[in-house]
């Protein structure tokens, strides 16, 4: 609980705060706070990132229906973006076999609908809220390809663990045509310049078989709904 001086700090604080950005900062928080209560519903799983472009036919697409159905076979709540693509692979796999398949969908000015593949969904006006709750609701991270948003999300989540600044959860990156240049250049050109350790390459699993992420989550478990792993940190 904050002391009378923190308290007194907080409404100086706001008090000084411009209409507008008073005006934006609760947009942010209801953003947060409606996520945060909503997530407490769910069940802590394994979220899948991923491009919105892979087609039906492609492989990863398939690779993406698969985990979310060896999920749903073993109890994991499978969680997206909400979107089309690697999301409702991931979706309709866990969906079809009947698991809890949830969708964190942003509000775009041409709005991205969420996928047929849905057992709950939950809308977002920012993105960074949407993202806050995609980590939030996972135990399990998997990458599969994807464009500039899928990097941001790993890039984000990998330093997020690298800093201790949210528990050290298994991530996998599905897919080793496509990810080996991107570990090669952390090797080449990162770790010789002591940008990163020898340890932040570790943090990640770059795999081809989607079973490693189900044994991994099998490994974790299944938190009681309501229970999180961020509870332990302040």
């Amino acid at each position: 609980m904050p002391n009378q001086k923190e308290i007194k700090e907080e409404i100086e604080l706001i008090e000084d705060l411009n209409e507008n950005d008073l005006d934006r900062a609760k947009h942010y928080a209801f953003d947060l706070i409606h996520g945060l209560k909503t997530l407490r519903t769910y069940p802590q799983g394994v979220t899948v990132f991923g491009s919105a472009r892979s087609k039906e036919d492609t492989k990863y697409y398939n690779l993406s229906r698969k985990l979310g159905q060896e999920l749903a076979k073993t109890g994991h709540a499978v969680t997206t973006g909400g979107g089309p693509g690697i999301m409702e692979a991931a979706n309709r796999g866990a969906f079809e076999y009947g698991g809890r398949s949830i969708g964190l969908n942003i509000i775009l000015p041409r709005e991205q609908h969420p996928n047929p593949y849905l057992t709950d969904t939950l809308s977002f006006e920012y993105f960074f809220a949407r993202k806050v709750m995609l980590t939030m609701a996972s135990k399990v991270f998997v990458f599969f390809p994807g464009g500039f948003g899928t990097l941001d999300e790993f890039l984000e989540i990998l330093t997020l663990m690298q800093t201790n600044k949210m528990p050290r959860m298994p991530i996998f990156l599905v897919g080793k045509s496509y990810w080996k240049n991107l570990d090669k250049f952390f090797t080449k050109q990162l770790l010789p310049k002591s940008l990163i350790g020898l340890k932040d390459q570790k943090i990640y699993k770059i795999t081809d078989d989607v079973m490693d992420v189900v044994k991994a989550a099998n490994k974790i478990g299944h938190p009681l709904v309501g229970t999180n792993s961020y509870d332990a940190l302040h």
